[in-house]
């Protein structure tokens, strides 16, 4: 079977560049190189469907106006970015992803273009926040016939819709988005719904964009995934490199003020367990069920970061007055930020997050009196000229306890001894903390990394739900029966409250099994979802229980995922609302 042909849409920018630098075959071998490769058969596919749709313009008149004259931009269709994105969930190699993504990456137009492309592919808006919701894309007009968006309208859309607030913003937005999807076909819908609702699940995370972006460049994959894990961001790591090569990687290191991606922890069941992963002796700590921050500090200027690299210096006032009073100039900690009671006992999670999470959260000396935080740090990349993320555990530990007093600092134990680890756990669980963290003493700051030098361990809980209704896949879990609807029931009534949802925890097998099994127990259906009668239940872990107003019962289950289905009891055994409530405390 003959390579498809490639598409006329290329990159005129980027191509004419890659000339004046010699680097031009390579960027043409890897646009060759998804049409090429026998075990990449979906890229073949998809580069069909690009071709054949770009070929289809090719009249003389609309073959000008496709490629463009020398100098004019020519940008990237949103349906390019859409079946690539498909290709990628519906393959699971690696390999695979990556070379897709990255024939796509090199077909870029424009720097902003290749960060859009990077952003939807790691099924994120480049605005962290639009005032749009999923429910509020469950009706839009008809779809359009034929594309005709390009990826930097679509991004241009939701910039604006983002920037609407005060009177009559809702019928604002509303008018912008059915515009919007008033352009886009019927697949291009579907994927701009579940990318605005933070659904797309498609296996393009920031490892997989390294690989993909090493492809497209030729540059070792480990300078991509350090440069990327200290900008704290793949998008500019992408244009860097796809615009000005190694080179342009030179840009990325520690820098205070800039965000840095968090080292992160792997899980254990057992403290011993941990012991294990991480060698002895280690540090135990509390793990705190708070806010995740990265504080910076260059002489007066603080700013503080959360897990996601989102800046809420404006409304963590706390941060930024214990930086200031510390006995250096510049500095960049990794901590926690919690709400305490009077007591010394965390408020539940919601209650740290309605001072932190949201943009209009109130920051006044009202708000701050009324839930005062309280910021804990456990680590230290930067202190005053050196960058720390090469030394050991031990002697970073070190270097944090000079600058930042003991009340501030997370209680911590240096043990090999299993049992005395164990004690120090179950000590911070009854203060009302998620568990511990234990640490290598001998491992470096691993940026942006999963490896053994950190393991968390939490107490879980567990709980006999009842499934109430079922959502159906997307991605590479189309055609399957995936998220669960949860319920507990309600002893006054008999009737079953719903807590939540999950799609995790589940295996293929798991999938196909209750695919089945749900379509049996169905009372009715609409597009998205099978609902069921309530007689299947099912063993649910989950992290703690939280307020909510989404759901009937006023609370949610926290990090739900599934354990197994449980044949051997009746709904009517199943956990009650009373019991949930209990662990709400």
């Amino acid at each position: 079977m003959p390579a498809p042909a490639l598409p006329r849409r290329v990159r005129i920018g980027y191509s004419l560049g890659s000339v004046a630098t010699g680097s031009f075959g390579t960027v043409l071998g890897l646009l060759l190189l998804p049409y090429l490769t026998d075990t990449l058969g979906i890229a073949a596919a998809v580069a069909g469907r690009i071709s054949d749709r770009h070929g289809s313009r090719s009249s003389p008149e609309r073959s000008a106006s496709a490629v463009g004259r020398v100098g004019e931009t020519v940008h990237m269709l949103l349906t390019d970015l859409v079946d690539t994105s498909a290709a990628v969930a519906a393959t699971r190699s690696r390999r695979a992803k990556a070379d897709l993504i990255a024939g796509l990456l090199t077909r870029t137009a424009t720097p902003d273009e290749t960060q859009i492309v990077v952003s939807y592919l790691s099924g994120e808006l480049r605005q962290r926040r639009t005032g749009v919701g999923w429910r509020s894309l469950m009706e839009v007009p008809d779809p359009a016939a034929e594309p005709s968006l390009d990826v930097t309208d679509v991004d241009t859309a939701f910039a604006t819709v983002a920037e609407i607030s005060g009177t009559g913003s809702q019928a604002k937005r509303r008018a912008l988005m059915d515009d919007l999807f008033g352009r886009a076909t019927a697949d291009e819908q579907r994927f701009l719904r579940l990318l605005v609702g933070g659904e797309l699940r498609q296996g393009a995370l920031d490892g997989v964009m390294a690989d993909a972006v090493a492809t497209a460049t030729g540059i070792s994959l480990a300078k991509i995934r350090t440069a990327t894990m200290l900008r704290g961001a793949a998008a500019p790591v992408a244009v860097a490199a796809l615009v000005d090569g190694e080179a342009g990687l030179e840009q990325f290191g520690l820098q205070v003020g800039q965000g840095v991606q968090p080292m992160l922890a792997q899980s254990a069941t057992t403290v011993e367990e941990a012991l294990t992963k991480t060698g002895t002796p280690a540090a135990i700590e509390w793990k705190l069920d708070g806010i995740r921050i990265q504080a910076h500090r260059d002489g007066d200027s603080v700013i503080v970061y959360t897990r996601t690299l989102d800046d809420i210096t404006a409304r963590s006032p706390e941060v930024v007055t214990a930086l200031r009073a510390l006995p250096c100039e510049r500095v960049v900690l990794d901590g926690e930020l919690i709400a305490l009671r009077d007591d010394g006992r965390p408020h539940p999670f919601q209650v740290t997050g309605s001072r932190t999470m949201t943009k209009n959260a109130v920051t006044g000396p009202e708000a701050v009196d009324a839930v005062p935080l309280t910021p804990y740090f456990f680590d230290i990349l930067h202190l005053d000229g050196d960058d720390l993320l090469g030394l050991d555990g031990a002697a970073r530990h070190e270097r944090l306890s000079a600058v930042i007093p003991e009340p501030q600092r997370i209680p911590r134990l240096v043990t090999d001894d299993a049992d005395a680890g164990h004690e120090f756990f179950a000590d911070a669980v009854r203060r009302g903390h998620e568990g511990v963290m234990v640490k290598s003493l001998s491992a470096p700051y691993d940026a942006g990394r999963r490896g053994a030098g950190w393991v968390k361990v939490k107490q879980t809980h567990t709980l006999d739900l009842v499934v109430l209704a079922v959502e159906w896949g997307h991605g590479r879990r189309t055609g399957w029966l995936s998220n669960l609807h949860l319920g507990a029931r309600d002893p006054e009534t008999g009737e079953f409250v719903m807590l939540g949802k999950t799609f995790k925890g589940m295996t293929d097998e798991l999938l196909k099994w209750q695919t089945e099994r749900f379509q049996e127990l169905e009372t009715h259906r609409d597009d998205w979802t099978v609902y069921v009668r309530p007689e299947q239940v099912v063993e649910i872990a989950f992290d703690g229980v939280q307020n909510s107003t989404r759901y009937p019962g006023g609370m949610a289950l926290r990090f739900a995922r599934v354990i197994r289905y449980r044949d051997d009891k009746t709904a009517a055994e199943a956990d009650t609302i009373d019991t949930v409530r209990e662990l709400q405390g």
